[in-house]
């Protein structure tokens, strides 16, 4: 569904990220890892059409959209769920979800809603409240769920644990994976590495905006030496 083809991009003249291919399947997740700094929020960005192109390409479904307004992407399906969720703390559940779905037409919103519902129930719960009044778990489930009314067909996700408790990543994760099921592709900026191995299909590694690893995530699993050398840290536990 979506092909990287010798990005580079950043934001002016400096440069974020530098060369880097892949592929992402439909309906596979797809999980960018590295260390902080490492380009990752980047190149989602990228792909969001949030940040300059510098050289190289994005296709989706085999169409050109490097230079495609991120308006123009939202509605050729792709959605974005930010890094620290950037929810209008002073909308309701409620509103923010009907600012999810501004890009398309009004026919469809009570729709996708109730998918919403149907994936957070809680957020219905809570649908009257100010997001900000929400926790932080809750308020990740709600930018996903805006995100959702886009009715999106790729969707990115940067940095879903952040700042969350373990229940929470686990409910969150359990929504993706649901979607997944469901036929969404997914492109999963994570932090936790050993939790985006267990739902990633294939993962790509970078470093300093360079990509230094690509493969299965079985691959990247069994590869104690890819999580010390690339990522800093121990080969995560047997899941």
């Amino acid at each position: 569904m979506l092909r990287l083809e010798n990005l580079n991009c950043g934001y002016g003249s400096v440069e974020a990220v530098h060369d880097i291919s892949f592929d992402v399947a439909a309906g596979s997740v797809f999980a960018l890892l590295g260390p902080n700094g490492a380009g990752k929020t980047s190149t989602i960005m990228a792909i969001m059409g949030h940040i300059d192109i510098h050289g190289g390409r994005i296709v989706l479904d085999g169409a050109d959209v490097t230079r495609r307004r991120a308006i123009d992407r939202v509605g050729l399906g792709i959605a974005l769920v930010p890094e620290g969720r950037q929810l209008f703390s002073d909308l309701t559940v409620d509103e923010n979800l009907t600012v999810g779905g501004y890009a398309l037409p009004l026919a469809r919103d009570a729709v996708k809603r109730d998918k919403v519902f149907s994936i957070f129930p809680r957020l219905f719960e809570r649908r009257t409240q100010l997001a900000g009044s929400l926790s932080g778990g809750e308020q990740q489930m709600l930018a996903i769920g805006r995100a959702l009314m886009a009715e999106p067909r790729l969707l990115l996700v940067d940095e879903l644990s952040l700042g969350l408790m373990p229940k929470m990543v686990d409910l969150c994760l359990d929504a993706l994976m649901q979607l997944k099921r469901e036929g969404l592709t997914i492109v999963l900026v994570e932090q936790n590495t050993a939790r985006a191995l267990d739902v990633a299909d294939h993962v790509c590694v970078l470093s300093s905006g360079i990509q230094v690893y690509q493969g299965t995530a079985a691959e990247a699993k069994a590869s104690g030496s890819m999580f010390a050398t690339f990522l800093g840290i121990n080969e995560p536990e047997p899941s």
